[in-house]
Formats: C-alpha cells, sequence, structure tokens
C-alpha cells in the first residue's frame, strides 16, 4: 500500500481544488444544478468516497492535515455575526422566535427518537443519545464535548458514535436540503422578494467584481475578523476553564462580533464593507464544509454503520416530514419559508455552514431571502443553544 501524508500547505490546496472541481461538476451536471446540490458537498464527499475505495483496496492511504479547518470555521461565524444588528432583529419578529421554537422541538424530538430507538436495536441509550440532536442540531463540536462527559461516565465509543453519526447527517444534510425547498418552491409557485438569479458557480466571481475596495480597506476588514475571532475564543476558554461550562469557541466569537457590530453602528469606529465581509464569508464557509467532508473517514466509520444508519435513517425520515408538512406551514408557506426549511435540514442534521450553503444554492437560482440569511444563522448558531445544551443534560441525567 502507498501511504500519503499531506502537508497543511497540500491539503488547502486539494480543499480549493476539489471546491473548484465541485463548482465545474454542478455546472456541467445539469441534475447536481437542478437540485441545488452545494460545490463543496460534491466535490469534498467525492473525494472522501475515493480515499474510501483506494484505503479498502489496500491500493493507497491518505492523511491530511486539516488544522485550518476550525479556523475558517470560527472565521465563518464570525462574519455571521458582524451581520447581526440589534435594529435588525427587530425585522426578524415572530419570524425569528417562530424558528426558534421549531428548531427547539425538533432537537427535542431528535433526542427521543434516539433513546427510543435504543429500545429497537438494542444498544445503551446514553450510546444512542449521540445519534439524537448531540450530533445532529449539534454537529461534531457537540460530539465532542458531550461525547467526552459520557465517556467519563462509562460510556464506551461515545465520541466514535457522535462523530460517525454527524458525519452522515453533515452528508445527508448537504444532499437534501436544496432538493426539498425546490420542490415547495415548484409545487407552489413560489417567488423571491428580490428576482435577481445568478449563476450558482458564479457567486465568488460576482462578488469579486463588485468589491469596489482597497487594500488598506481589505486589511481592515480581515483585521476586524481576526480580532473578533481570538477575543471570542479566549472568552470562550475562560468560561470553559474558570466556570467549567462547555461553551464551542464558535459562540464566543458570535458574541463578540455581535457586540462589536452594534457598537460600531453607535459610535462608527470603523467602516465594515459588508459585500467584501459576505465574501470573505463564502470563501471561507467554502472552504470548512470542503474540508469537512474531502476529511471523513468512512474506513475507520464502517464498524459502527448498523446501529448508527439505523437511527440516522430514522432521523433524516422525521425532519423531512417535519420541516416538509409542518415547519413550511407555521413560517408562511412562502419562499422565505422554503428557504429557511433548505436550512433548517442543513442544519439539524449538519451544521450551520451547511445550512448556509443550502441556502445560498437555492437562492442563487430562483432569488435571494432577507428574512432567511437574517433569521437562520441567528438561531442556529447562537440562539438555539439557549435550549440545546439544558435539553441535553437533562436527558443525559434522566438517563444516568
Amino acid at each position: 500500500m502507498i501511504f500519503l501524508d499531506f502537508n497543511i500547505v497540500q491539503t488547502l490546496m486539494l480543499s480549493i481544488f476539489l471546491y473548484l472541481f465541485g463548482s465545474f461538476l454542478t455546472n456541467k451536471i445539469h441534475i447536481l444544478y437542478k437540485l441545488c446540490i452545494p460545490p463543496p458537498v460534491v466535490g469534498g464527499l467525492l473525494f472522501s468516497l475515493l480515499v474510501f475505495i483506494l484505503e479498502y483496496f489496500k491500493i493507497v492511504n491518505i492523511s491530511m492535515n486539516t488544522t485550518l479547518m476550525p479556523y475558517f470555521m470560527s472565521f465563518f461565524f464570525t462574519i455571521v455575526g458582524l451581520n447581526v444588528s440589534f435594529s435588525l432583529l427587530k425585522k426578524g419578529g415572530k419570524l425569528l422566535i417562530l424558528y426558534w421554537l421549531l428548531c427547539s422541538f425538533l432537537g427535542l424530538s431528535q433526542n427521543i427518537i434516539a433513546c427510543v430507538s435504543s429500545k429497537f436495536i438494542n444498544i445503551d441509550p446514553l450510546l444512542a443519545l449521540m445519534c439524537g440532536s448531540i450530533s445532529m442540531e449539534g454537529g461534531h463540536g457537540y460530539s465532542l464535548a458531550f461525547g467526552s462527559t459520557l465517556e467519563s461516565l462509562g460510556v464506551k465509543n461515545a465520541c466514535s458514535v457522535g462523530f460517525a453519526s454527524a458525519t452522515l447527517g453533515l452528508i445527508m444534510g448537504g444532499l437534501i436540503g436544496g432538493p426539498v425547498a425546490k420542490f415547495l418552491i415548484e409545487k407552489y409557485k413560489l417567488k423571491s422578494p428580490k428576482l435577481h438569479k445568478q449563476n450558482n458557480n458564479n457567486n465568488l466571481s460576482n462578488n469579486v467584481s463588485s468589491l469596489n475596495t482597497s487594500d488598506t480597506l481589505f486589511f481592515e476588514q480581515i483585521l476586524i475578523v481576526l480580532l473578533s475571532l481570538s477575543i471570542g475564543t479566549f472568552l470562550s476558554d475562560i468560561i470553559n476553564l474558570y466556570f467549567h461550562i462547555v461553551i464551542p469557541s464558535i459562540v464566543g466569537c458570535i458574541f463578540i462580533a455581535v457586540l462589536f457590530r452594534n457598537l460600531n453602528d453607535k459610535v462608527k469606529l470603523v467602516e465594515l464593507n459588508f459585500p467584501l465581509l459576505g465574501f470573505l464569508e463564502e470563501l471561507s464557509l467554502g472552504m470548512f464544509l470542503t474540508m469537512a467532508l474531502m476529511s471523513i473517514d468512512f474506513f475507520s466509520l464502517s464498524s459502527l454503520f448498523g446501529p448508527i444508519i439505523f437511527i440516522v435513517f430514522l432521523q433524516v425520515v422525521f425532519i423531512i416530514l417535519f420541516a416538509w408538512t409542518f415547519a413550511f406551514r407555521v413560517l408562511g408557506k412562502d419562499y422565505d419559508a422554503a428557504v429557511m426549511v433548505s436550512g433548517m435540514l442543513g442544519h439539524g442534521l449538519g451544521a450551520t455552514p451547511n445550512a448556509l450553503a443550502n441556502m445560498g444554492s437555492v437562492t442563487s437560482k430562483y432569488g435571494h431571502s432577507d428574512n432567511a440569511y437574517l433569521v437562520v444563522p441567528l438561531v442556529a448558531a447562537f440562539l438555539l443553544d439557549i435550549f440545546s445544551i439544558p435539553c441535553i443534560l437533562f436527558f443525559i441525567n434522566f438517563l444516568t
């Protein structure tokens, strides 16, 4: 067997190539564009499957240095925070609360499904709980945090099961979000308030051409993001260390970014260039998702697939029915609701970047949705934690 070990630069090069390759395929293969599958999902997932085949037949073993992946994620979430204005939140109003309640109910249901399923497949309910909202709405971050907690309580392989479940959820969230929204939009003949559309694979190039920036302004925006990111990460570490409360670093990043944005709105410390920030947000999102999907280790996860696939399958069926038949109607049964459903399927099974990628694929084809881009990132990346953490802790204590 040939062993290939990619360093950090080679891994970054590979990520960029796979993103471009995914964009090329979604542009050339009509069904991929028609179903609104994000390019990072296409490129990253195809590569991870190739790696699995090569390793299964003992041809090539590939290892990658994905050190940059959490930085891309934190960079993305920090810019999400910079886009949150308290004055804009008032515009979210009732819709924001409804979406938050729907996602909270979804998380509760995911935990119930996992616990009930454990009785049918005869596994530890606490281990099955790792296939609930911990890995579905919580993703890999929650899987690591709560998996470590369960392993300290004697639940073996909790982290591995959580990672496998989160990985499958990430894949399914990226695959079904766009098609479900497409079906709703075309079935009910929904139209965007902003009818301008742009080719899915030209988002970055279109954004570049409209930036109208200078080197000074560019570095100012980078510095603002990096400062917010660093202070937010430090804040999360302090809370974890001194108060023993597990808070993902992205929550600290968003919190500091939101504070800076709203303070800056009042005192005008610096100029925030939102077209440029939007370009950087999309860039970091694309790189994070590509790296996350291309580094999936299907080979090591294969031994855990049995019970995990069963529970995740139930989760996928439930969220589709929930989003399609209930959430869509509660959110208004309009174009914004359809786009938000694609986001819910993304972060309800995977992660917030998945949600943004799904919505980006849908809106690039059918038109923009201000409400969806205001509500979904705020709830998925910030407000949902207010309910999900106590909910998970309740189930852990109830089952212990």
